[in-house]
């Protein structure tokens, strides 16, 4: 039976939303393995000048618990 086990990550970029979620799986795949999924549950984004400057998201991110 597989085990799916489920953080909770932010991260952000100055590009756009798209590159704040990748930018999120690089960062955890360095200490997480078997990712399968992210899920967007929030965007937010940091306006300077009236302009977007930041890209900010809350995410949820899957990954396979490795069975011993």
């Amino acid at each position: 039976m597989a085990i799916v086990k489920v953080i909770e990550v932010l991260a952000q970029s100055d590009k756009n939303w798209e590159d704040a979620a990748r930018i999120a799986v690089v960062e955890a795949s360095k200490s997480v393995r078997n990712i399968k999924s992210i899920y967007i549950k929030e965007m937010q984004g940091k306006v300077e000048g009236d302009k977007i400057t930041q890209f900010r998201i809350t995410a949820n991110i899957s990954f396979l618990i490795e069975p011993d």
